[in-house]
């Protein structure tokens, strides 16, 4: 199985990492995007099992990149790990095809339960 993680953090993405691994998830490879058109092109070449994004990130956003991969068909599990989360925006990503919203902080029974039943 294989996971991409995208944000314009390095450093975030190495925390969404480490929380997948502390979380059961360490048997996994991880594909890292640097922001929202990075990581639909890692989306085209990698076929990740799973995206996780940032929703707030530079030349796409998370939520653009979810559009652009649901209009070109494409089906991949997709959640969100952002500091969005107010009600309007779970609707806005339930609403373009998100499976969920991790909203920081979080740590790893956060994500636990958000991908129970979504990865093995």
């Amino acid at each position: 199985m294989k996971i991409l993680v995208a944000d314009d953090s390095r450093v975030m993405r190495q925390i969404v990492i480490r929380t997948l691994r502390q979380a059961g998830f360490d048997d996994h490879d991880i594909v890292e995007a640097e922001d929202g058109a990075d990581a639909l092109a890692k989306v085209s070449s990698e076929s990740p099992d799973l995206v996780l994004s940032d929703w707030n990130m530079p030349n796409m956003s998370g939520i653009e990149c979810l559009q652009a991969m649901r209009s070109s068909g494409s089906t991949i599990p997709f959640g969100f790990v952002t500091s969005e989360g107010s009600p309007e925006m779970r609707e806005k990503a339930a609403n373009a095809g998100a499976l969920f919203l991790i909203a920081k902080p979080f740590d790893e029974d956060t994500f636990r339960d958000a991908l129970d039943g979504v990865i093995a």
